[in-house]
């Protein structure tokens, strides 16, 4: 059975220093799709998906890794690739072992249950910023992920099983590399789900698709 919610896009003034992109919201089997504005700012993009807010700051390039034990993407060192923008879909390494992620037209319908961690505690204890493997700066607070083989950016629909809590984050790094795991989220978005102080928790994750 197909379910379908059709809400108009709130209307929003387009400021002479913004750019607005405005859609509306469904929900599909295998997809959501939902209502998204873009602003962007001097140093930053702001990206409004439903009721999630998400700040995207390219890092620069001397910030560490968030997992420094990627060897290569693309074939080239983890900095050159971002730095040539060769991260999206592109093959990596880690220690030795070689993963591919999926395409965009194949992350379109994307829907897998499994085991969620989080991750970035180690963050707060370090000196300076972390990037994520797409050079995107790391905000433990705020509602990224990690994921083996979905492309870079994308948003997905995370949902904690066991209490039913859902919300929307920006996957941008590469993991987690811990057997089992499906999707490493951050501290802020495991706060969220209600799993940070149980480490772990069986989740629901769908893509979501932005129109425009």
């Amino acid at each position: 059975m197909r379910y379908c919610i059709v809400l108009l896009a709130a209307s929003c003034l387009i400021l002479s220093s913004c750019g607005v992109i405005r859609t509306t919201y469904r929900l599909t089997k295998g997809t959501v799709v939902m209502a998204y504005k873009v602003t962007k700012f001097a140093g930053s993009t702001v990206y409004t998906v439903g009721e999630f807010t998400f700040d995207v700051v390219t890092a620069p390039l001397s910030w560490p890794l968030t997992h420094d034990d990627i060897d290569t993407i693309d074939g080239l060192s983890p900095k050159e690739a971002i730095a040539q923008g060769r991260v999206k879909a592109s093959p990596y390494t880690v220690r030795g072992k070689r993963y591919v992620p999926m395409t965009m037209a194949q992350a379109k319908t994307y829907r897998e249950k499994g085991i969620a961690s989080w991750y970035g505690n180690e963050t707060y204890r370090q000196r300076g910023g972390h990037m994520t493997a797409n050079g995107e700066a790391f905000n433990p607070n705020g509602l990224s992920a990690a994921h083996k083989h979905l492309p870079l950016p994308i948003f997905v629909r995370v949902t904690n099983l066991s209490n039913r809590r859902s919300i929307v984050v920006r996957v941008n790094d590469r993991g987690p590399f811990i057997e089992g795991r499906m999707i490493d989220l951050s501290a802020g978005a495991a706060k969220k789900l209600g799993f940070y102080k149980q480490g772990t928790a069986r989740v629901l994750v769908e893509t979501v698709e932005l129109e425009g």
